[in-house]
Formats: structure tokens, C-alpha cells, sequence
């Protein structure tokens, strides 16, 4: 027995040496692999605001880590610091020297520039890089996996200041930038995120990465020169405040500038508030963004101890990177448990293809790939917990939840909270918390900020722009055209203009509240008219700023600039020659009426006569007879009334209310037709064979249209007409000579085809041309400025301030009013009388016709059961016998009627009284007869 236990005690020990192996080599859980230190390196700038911040909160964190068992469950972790100050070469540096000493992560760095480089190291040796400072949107690409943001991405920030912009209703920036990866790629977002709501940034201004006050100075004084006044400021905290030193110097920090600072500024006002007011007042007015945290508990917690964090050291306040850089730590901590629980250790191996290269000077082969590393970055992104800047956790962009900004306003002494920026529900007057439990909500009412000072100490919202202060001239074209000069006249020898376009034109430039320097341009030669898109496209190349004059607003012109508010309303139209006669059709009698109106009156007619038979058919001997005579009443009837000539009487009060307010309808009528044919028989009328451009389209006769307008490149594209029948005039006195010579002989037309308000001219002296048809095209006039050009906008409302005060009407009066032919008519025909102008009075009397056979109806339908159902129902009749009975009814005169029910009730009570009296008499003999029975006294009832 004692042989066999011994036997299995060996066994069992084998078995654990055995199993104890395995697991040791696999994946699953042993706490014996945890080590008792952990090595972390930190790349700071420990020179900068930043960088000292981060420094503090970064040891105050391991600190808090290692006091915590739960954490790490006894594995220390130790950052090891080192100081690149802002070199690119010594941030490479001490990123090697950390590969060196078996580092597991590295906590920065803390510049783009550095860390783009870093990131291809990290890479190739499998080690984290987090950082808390680094906001460049393209280091977020696949391209550096292990490049780990543990910040605000700036894609969000520059998503924020573009829906500022568009908040207040500008389209145009100018971006200052230090001119390295981080400024660069940040402006690039920018410029993404602004063309999405249809901005721009004008002009991009890079700065020196350590700009001296006179680098400054040349940037901000080319910046001054620039139209727009809204600028983007997007620098390091270090040189920040020097520029916005220079600006005010320059005078750029008074009113109608706008400065946007990207977080850098509330970085330097957290951490060295309070600042000197020299300081304070160079920044007076200028928003800028801070990276929002909600209110917690452990924020408070740490705000409230940063004072004796710090106290060993000049005083220095809390900014957003140092709360980023405090949870960071506490990121990879809780990273590194889970790396430890689920089996990772801490080991390293050669690069195969750093020791191929050989040792050399450089030592290249001390360089190991931390064998763990994929399996950390995957925990890294896996932690989802709460730290001092609110929930921490990933997307799968690999950007930090609920991006949100805070928008400051810096006034006086300190900073006014503006309102928030959230990348869930946009711009908000409420913190961003708010909204994360409610659907997302981007409409304009729920876009909402707070008053802002503006610099220049003013609350008005500053206008965004201004013209170039660079000594240059607003470049106008006009046309130079050699016909209808009414509109625009070039003066020889000059360089004004005269006509009503210019007259609108400075009408509406001086509404406006500044002054616009500009200089005209003549285009063309004056003998032609010069192409009016040719002379639009010349904006797009940059040869013109505008065009002034007769510019019709038409598609491919749109596509190419911006036009103001129409101030003219145009449209092609017809012009032909006419004949002025008088209307002596033999069938003019009938034209004062269209088809459907005399359909309609003529049914009217004769629904009124059979209305008006109905209801007086049982009382009005005039409306009896053989059928025959009845018809022909019912037509005499319905078409005397039109003449009031009707002999016939009407007894019933429905029939008498039906023909009144028939005669009514027939007044109206009446007179209408008298005045129109009237007019139609004395007025002269102009006659034409062209009735518009439907006559043109399908005949081959050749068209004239003015040389230079869109009207012959429309007849072509549009209404597809040959253009070998298309033939250019010049003057008007060419339209007159081709339109009288006529379509047959040689440079003859049927027909001009040209815009309204130049043929409204033309006719207003020409009494035998007129327009035929009806307007076949539909726009208008408009000057024309460059793409996004905030002139247009502006010109558009002066415009419409013209209209209003009745200035425009004036200016067209006096260049364009022409008494001769002015009245003459412009349709060839005088308008027929339709149905619609008449349509109630039908109404009318069609309801009261209704109304009156329905009351008749139902007082039939009583009197015939009063007088004929005993009837009926005693003799059992079928229904087609009632149907016949009730025609019948309806067909006699009521007096019959009346007479013949008085007649029957007379007779039905002298049978009640017969038949009462025999019933008496039988009844009493029943009773005798009874009585004799019952005694058997047959002899005394014989008797």
C-alpha cells in the first residue's frame, strides 16, 4: 500500500513540472510574469509653458499610479524624462537612447515636427508613442500605427473655427501658420473644413518657426494689405503673443478686424494668468479655443492640488495639456495591467535589419524590438475608463470621443466664455454633456453664441472685409457698344461712361455705407457690340473685377462669376412688322368671347329654361301644353331673357327667384359683350404673319438678332434653329432696313429676335413694327463680380434699396421713357373674355337653380303622399305603378289636383256616413235577434 502512494506522489510531481512548463511557455495568465519595475520614457520640451505643465502632472501620475495596487498590482512604473527643446535632432536622439534601455512606451513627444519623425522609429522597433501634445490631423493616417494621440485631434479644432466663421456669415480668411508640419497640416484641415461651408482661406502667411519682431512685421503688413479681416492665427504659445504685439503696433487690432487663435492662446492665459496688461491689451478681442473638460469630481480633485504640486516652483497654472498629460499616464498603466493579465512580458530582440547593417559608431545593433508592443497598442486603444478630462476611450478613427472646445473671448483683464463647439451638436451656448443624451441637432436656431467684443471695443460684428489698402483700384469693365447707347455710352477721349446702367450702377454704390475705389474700362471697339461672355470670362482670368453694364444673367455666365439682384427684368421676344387695321371679319360679332365661355352661357340658357318649365309647369298655363309647344316655350323662354324680351309670366316664388337672378347674370354678360365688341370693331388692330416664335421655329425664313448677345448662341443650342438662318444687325437702323425688306430678299428677315428692354426701346419710335407672341425666355440684368466677391452681396441690397425708394423707376424715366409709340399695344389681338372673369355669377345662379328644384321636388313629393298613398295602398299597386301614378301627378296643373283631392275627400265622407248608418242597422238586428234566441221566444220574435 504504501509502495502504490509513494508511486503516485511521483507521478503527480511530474505531472505539475510538467504542466507548469507549458503554461509558463503559452499564452495564459501568470502573475509570476509580472516585473517589479516597468520603464517608461517622457520626450518634454521642459523650456516651454507646455512642456513644464506636462512635467508636473506627469510625475504627480506615476506617483498616483504607484500608490494604487489595484492598478499595477505592484509593478512600479518609472518614467524616465529627457529634454528635446524643440530639436527635431535631439528629440531623435533621445528616442534612440530610450530603444537602448528596454523601454516599453514613450510618453510624447511633444512637437509634430519630432514626433513624424519618431513615429517611423516606433514603428520599425514596435514602441508606443503617446502623446498628449500633438495635434497634427496627419498623424493619424495607417502610416504610424504606433503613434498614439492622447489629445484633441486638431481636425476637430479647425472643424470648430470654420463653423465660427460661417456662424458669422464670412466667406474669406487669412491664415497665419508657422510654416512646419504642425502649422501646415492644421491650415490644410482648416482650408478641408472651411470648403465645407462654401469658404476659403484668401491668403495663407507662414511664419519662421522663431520669428524675430522683424519677421513679424513684414508678414503682418503684407497681411494688412489683403482684403480680408478675418484672421486665423494658428502658432506656438511661445511666439503667439509676439504677434499679436506687432498687430496692434500696425494698428490691425481696431475695429473691422476679426482674430481667431487656435488653443495656444488659452494656453498661455491658463498658464501665466495673470499675464502683465501690456500683454492683456494686445489681445483684446480675440477669440480663441480651449479643449473642453467637463466639470468632474477628480478634476476638482486635482485643480485644488496643483498649487502644492507646483509650489517648489515659479508659479505656473494648470492648462488642458497638463490634464491630458496626467491621463495619459494613467492610460498606459491601466493598458500595461491588461497587457500583464493577459500573459505579455516584458521582452526584447535584435532587428534582423539593423544588424545586418553592423555595429559601427553609431551602435546601431543596441537598438531592440520590444517583442510585446502590438499587443500593448492594442490594450492602449482597448481602455476604456474616466479620468480627470471626463470618459477616456477610442474611436475607431482612433480619436478620442466627444471632441469638444470651449470658445473664449479674451476681454479686459481675463477670458469670457462664449459658448461651446462639440463634434456632435455644433456651436452651443450649453456645455456639450447636454446634448450626448438627445439626437444630434445641427439646425441654424440651435446654433447659438454669446455677445462678443470685438477689437475696437465694439459688439457690432465687424463686416469681414475691406477693399486692398495697396493703392489699387476696383478694374470695371464696360461694354463699348455701338447701338442702344441709352443703356451704356462710352465717351471718347475719356474714361467715363454715360446711360442708364452706369446711372444704376453709381446710384447703388453710393448706398453703400463705404467708399469702393474703382476705374472704368472700356471693352470694344465701338463699331460692334463687343461679346458680353467674352467680356465676363475676363473676371475669371484675373483681367477684370467686374463688369458693369447691360450683362444678362444666363446660365453659362453663372458658372463663371457672381451677379447682383436683377435690377432690370429681360427676356427675348419677336419682333415683326405689322399692319394696323380695322377688325372687319364678318364673324367679328363673335369674338368678344372665347369657346368656353360661350359654351357655358349657351348651356346656361338652356338649364335655366327647363329650370324655370320645372317649377312653373303646375301653376303657369304659359308653360303648358303638347309636348311640342312646351319645347319650343322652354327655348323661346331661355334665349328671350338675353333681351329681356320674355312675354311669358312667372306665378311661383321659386320661379321668380331663379329668373331674377338669372336677368342679373344676363346684365352683366350683356354689358360685357357690348363694351368688347365695341372696342373689338372700333379699335385698330395690328396684324402680322408671325405669331411668335412657335411661326419661326417651323418656317425656314432667316431671323435677325443683335450681333454680341446670348440671343444667337440660344436660338442655336436651345431651340435648335440652323444657324445658316440666322443673320447679325448691329444698329437699330439695320433692324428696320432687314424687317422691311422682308424674309425673301437678300439681307431681309422675318423676324427680330432680341431682349425686351432693348426692343421696348426700339418700338417706343417705330409704329409699324411691334412684338408678336409672348416672352420665350425669362431673366434679367446684373452686374457681374468675381467668385465669393462680398462686393456682390452688398450691391444686390443697394439695388433693392433702389427699387424700394423709387430711385431705379426714376433713372429709367429718364433715359428709356419715349412718348410716340409707347401706349401702342404689344399684343397683336385684343384679349377675348374668358370664363374665369365670370365664373362666380355661374356660381351663383347654377346654386340657385339647384337649390330651387330641390325645395320644388320635396314639396311635390309632400303633396303627392298627402293625396294619393290611401290610395295607392288600398289598392296594392306595384312600383312601376306608383312611378306611372307620381309622373302623372307631376304632368297635371295643381289646380286639378287641389280639386280633384277636395272632390274625393267630399265623397269619402258621405260613403263613412252610409256605412256608419248600415252598421247601426245591422247591429241592432244581431242584438234582437240574439235576445229571441236566448229566451226560445220565437213566437213574440216573429212578431
Amino acid at each position: 500500500m504504501s509502495e502504490q502512494f509513494t508511486m503516485k506522489i511521483v507521478w503527480l510531481l511530474l505531472l505539475m513540472v510538467f504542466f507548469d512548463g507549458f503554461f509558463s511557455n503559452g499564452d495564459s495568465t501568470n502573475v509570476s510574469t509580472r516585473p517589479d519595475t516597468v520603464s517608461v520614457g517622457a520626450i518634454l520640451s521642459l523650456n516651454s509653458i507646455v512642456g513644464r505643465v506636462a512635467k508636473v502632472a506627469i510625475d504627480a501620475a506615476v506617483a498616483d499610479v504607484n500608490s494604487d495596487p489595484s492598478v499595477l498590482a505592484g509593478t512600479e512604473m518609472r518614467v524616465n524624462t529627457q529634454n528635446s527643446n524643440y530639436s527635431g535632432f535631439l528629440g531623435i536622439v533621445e528616442a534612440l537612447r530610450f530603444m537602448e534601455k528596454d523601454t516599453v512606451a514613450i510618453i510624447g513627444p511633444q512637437n509634430a515636427v519630432i514626433a513624424h519623425v519618431i513615429s517611423h522609429i516606433a514603428n520599425e522597433l514596435q514602441t508606443p508613442l503617446l502623446s498628449f501634445s500633438v495635434t497634427d490631423p496627419t498623424l493619424s493616417s495607417l502610416q504610424f500605427p504606433y503613434f498614439v494621440r492622447t489629445t484633441q485631434n486638431d481636425l476637430f479644432q479647425m472643424t470648430a473655427i470654420a463653423e465660427i466663421v460661417d456662424y458669422y456669415g464670412w466667406r474669406e480668411v487669412i491664415a497665419i501658420y508657422v510654416d512646419d508640419d504642425n502649422g501646415r497640416n492644421g491650415i490644410t484641415a482648416l482650408g478641408d473644413m472651411l470648403a465645407t461651408k462654401r469658404c476659403k482661406i484668401s491668403y495663407k502667411a507662414p511664419l519662421v518657426l522663431e520669428p524675430t519682431r522683424s519677421n513679424i512685421t513684414d508678414l503682418l503688413v503684407k497681411v494688412s494689405l489683403t482684403e480680408s479681416r478675418i484672421i486665423v492665427i494658428h502658432v506656438y504659445p511661445g511666439s503667439g503673443p509676439d504677434v499679436l504685439s506687432v498687430a496692434r503696433y500696425l494698428g490691425m487690432m481696431e475695429t473691422g478686424f476679426v482674430w481667431i487663435a487656435t488653443n495656444w492662446l488659452s494656453t498661455v492665459i491658463d498658464t501665466d494668468s495673470p499675464l502683465p496688461q501690456s500683454e492683456m491689451d494686445d489681445m483684446q478681442g480675440v477669440l480663441t479655443l480651449r479643449m473642453y473638460t467637463p466639470e468632474t469630481e477628480p478634476k476638482r480633485k486635482f485643480v485644488s492640488r496643483w498649487s502644492n504640486l507646483t509650489s517648489g516652483q515659479n508659479k505656473i497654472g494648470l492648462n488642458a495639456y497638463g490634464l491630458y498629460a496626467y491621463d495619459t499616464v494613467w492610460l498606459l498603466a491601466h493598458a500595461l495591467n491588461a497587457f500583464f493579465d493577459q500573459g505579455g512580458t516584458i521582452s526584447f530582440s535584435n532587428d534582423s535589419r539593423l544588424t545586418q547593417l553592423g555595429s559601427g559608431e553609431l551602435n546601431l545593433h543596441s537598438l531592440s524590438v520590444f517583442d510585446g508592443g502590438n499587443l500593448l497598442l492594442r490594450n492602449i486603444f482597448q481602455v476604456n475608463m474616466t479620468g480627470i478630462t471626463g470618459p477616456f476611450n477610442y474611436t475607431p478613427q482612433r480619436d478620442l470621443i466627444h471632441p469638444a472646445f470651449e470658445i473664449l473671448n479674451v476681454i479686459g483683464t481675463g477670458i469670457k466664455k462664449i459658448g461651446y463647439w462639440s463634434n456632435y451638436s455644433g456651436l452651443s451656448a450649453k456645455p456639450p454633456e447636454t446634448f450626448y443624451t438627445k439626437p444630434p441637432n445641427r439646425t441654424s436656431s440651435d446654433q447659438i453664441l454669446s455677445a462678443v467684443f470685438w477689437p475696437g471695443d465694439t459688439t457690432q460684428k465687424p463686416r469681414g472685409w475691406v477693399f486692398p489698402n495697396n493703392g489699387r483700384h476696383l478694374r470695371i469693365a464696360v461694354p463699348n457698344r455701338a447701338s442702344f447707347r441709352e443703356f451704356v455710352s462710352y465717351v471718347e477721349g475719356t474714361d467715363m461712361f454715360t446711360g442708364f446702367c452706369i446711372d444704376v450702377f453709381t446710384a447703388a454704390l453710393n448706398l453703400l455705407p463705404y467708399a469702393v475705389p474703382y476705374k472704368f474700362f472700356h471693352d470694344g471697339d465701338g463699331k460692334t457690340n463687343p461679346s458680353i461672355t467674352e467680356i465676363v470670362h475676363k473676371i475669371q482670368t484675373g483681367e477684370y473685377d467686374a463688369v458693369v453694364g447691360d450683362i444678362a444673367i444666363i446660365t453659362n455666365r453663372t458658372r463663371m462669376v457672381d451677379f447682383t439682384q436683377p435690377y432690370v427684368e429681360s427676356g427675348l421676344v419677336v419682333v415683326a412688322p405689322v399692319r394696323t387695321t380695322l377688325n372687319s371679319s364678318p364673324w367679328a360679332f363673335l369674338r368678344p368671347f372665347n369657346k368656353m365661355m360661350w359654351g357655358v352661357t349657351a348651356a346656361f340658357f338652356l338649364v335655366v329654361g327647363i329650370v324655370v318649365w320645372i317649377l312653373e309647369h303646375r301653376l303657369n298655363d304659359d308653360f303648358r301644353g303638347p309636348p311640342r309647344k312646351q319645347f319650343v316655350t322652354i327655348l323661346w323662354f331661355s334665349f328671350s331673357t338675353w333681351f329681356f324680351a320674355h312675354r311669358e309670366n312667372t306665378v311661383s316664388t321659386l320661379g321668380r327667384l331663379v329668373l331674377i337672378i338669372w336677368l342679373f347674370v344676363v346684365l352683366i354678360i350683356n354689358s360685357s359683350y357690348t363694351a368688347s365688341l365695341t372696342s373689338i370693331l372700333t379699335v385698330q388692330k395690328l396684324s402680322s404673319s408671325i405669331k411668335g416664335i412657335e411661326t419661326l421655329i417651323n418656317s425656314k425664313d432667316p431671323i435677325g438678332y443683335q450681333q454680341g448677345s446670348f440671343a444667337g448662341s440660344y436660338l442655336i443650342e436651345e431651340l435648335h434653329i440652323d444657324e445658316s438662318r440666322l443673320v447679325p444687325l448691329v444698329m437699330p437702323e439695320d433692324y428696320v432696313r432687314a424687317l422691311r425688306v422682308g424674309p425673301h430678299k437678300k439681307g431681309g428677315v422675318a423676324a427680330v429676335i432680341d431682349e425686351r428692354a432693348y426692343m421696348e426701346l426700339f418700338l417706343s419710335s417705330r409704329c409699324d413694327f411691334s412684338i408678336v407672341g409672348q416672352e420665350f425666355t425669362k431673366t434679367g440684368w446684373g452686374f457681374a463680380f468675381a467668385r465669393d466677391s462680398p462686393l456682390s452681396v452688398d450691391m444686390s441690397t443697394a439695388l433693392l434699396k433702389l427699387s424700394e425708394n423709387g430711385d431705379l423707376q426714376k433713372i429709367h424715366d429718364k433715359w428709356l421713357l419715349r412718348s410716340p409709340c409707347t401706349l401702342q399695344g404689344a399684343k397683336l389681338e385684343v384679349d377675348r373674355l374668358e370664363l374665369k372673369s365670370f365664373w362666380g355669377l355661374f356660381v351663383l345662379c347654377g346654386g340657385a337653380c339647384l337649390v330651387a328644384v330641390l325645395i320644388y321636388f320635396i314639396m311635390m313629393c309632400y303633396q303627392f303622399t298627402k293625396h294619393y298613398t290611401d290610395r295607392l295602398s288600398s289598392s296594392g299597386s306595384s312600383t312601376s305603378r306608383r312611378l306611372q301614378t307620381f309622373l302623372t301627378f307631376a304632368d297635371e296643373k295643381e289646380e286639378v289636383v287641389k280639386s280633384r283631392s277636395k272632390r274625393g275627400q267630399m265623397e269619402n265622407m258621405s260613403n263613412r256616413s252610409a256605412s256608419e248608418d248600415e252598421y247601426m242597422n245591422g247591429s241592432k238586428r244581431r242584438h234582437i235577434e240574439h235576445s229571441c234566441s236566448s229566451k226560445s221566444l220565437e213566437n213574440d220574435c216573429n212578431v
